[in-house]
């Protein structure tokens, strides 16, 4: 059986000798996995087609689970994720959690077109933000929605330099009136702008230390919620 898809690379891993299996997010058949025979080999013609972050139409055959690549036409190679290290441990971070959050044979349109576009800002815009951005899409597709509105308990506006965030209700609140981690109150904020939809484009208002904050709430509540500790997004936080 021949499928042709449209596909983004999210993850490779060297296999025998020439070999590797990779992981391709499709936008109608959700996760696919399959193996690009040779493509070590210093000549080999599908080289490409195994490098991070490649998004093409790609040619399997196969059946059961057992797909070969045996073709792909290129459409974008983000080679600039590759030139900029923050940059490609973000894109590596985009990648990570688009996997966690999809299961192969389901359709994942959205999820497919989002991580594509957030591999695209990445290239040319702030790449805090946008990872940012894409978190917080990401958990509310997994069904773990952020929720930066006013506090659960008093119904105001949390205010003060901090805030808290509940784990198991991914919730803030004030800092006196609600449970859960402390939080800056510029996490508060940022997550804010960005759950209203107010953080368009290459808007850059945010400092980096806050969009720093706000990353490390993030990964510390996807690790809570799916057990996945985003060893790229950790990476990534340790270089900003």
């Amino acid at each position: 059986m021949e499928i042709k898809t449209n596909a983004l690379l999210i993850r490779a891993t060297d296999y025998g000798e020439n070999d590797k299996i990779v992981t391709l997010l499709t936008e109608c058949d959700g996760r696919l996995s399959a193996s690009v025979k040779g493509v070590r080999k210093p000549s080999a013609k599908l080289k490409f087609a195994a490098q991070p972050f490649c998004f093409g139409e790609y040619i399997l055959v196969g059946g059961g689970g057992r797909n070969t690549v045996v073709g792909c036409t290129e459409i974008e190679s983000y080679y600039d994720l590759r030139c900029d290290v923050e940059k490609f441990y973000a894109a590596c971070a985009v990648c990570a959690i688009a996997e966690s959050i999809t299961f192969e044979g389901q359709l994942s349109g959205e999820i497919f077109l989002r991580t594509v576009r957030a591999l695209s800002s990445i290239c040319c815009g702030d790449e805090g933000v946008e990872l940012i951005k894409y978190i917080v899409f990401a958990l509310d597709e997994a069904g773990y929605a952020i929720s930066a509105g006013e506090c659960r308990k008093c119904g105001g506006t949390p205010c003060g330099e901090r805030v808290r965030f509940d784990m198991d209700c991914g919730a803030f609140s004030c800092h006196d009136c609600g449970v859960g981690v402390e939080a800056s109150f510029s996490t508060y904020e940022i997550l804010r702008a960005i759950v209203r939809g107010e953080v368009v484009g290459g808007n850059t208002e945010f400092s980096k230390d806050s969009a720093k904050r706000a990353l490390r709430l993030l990964k510390e509540y996807f690790a809570y919620k799916t057990g996945n500790k985003l060893t790229a997004l950790a990476e990534y936080i340790r270089m900003i």
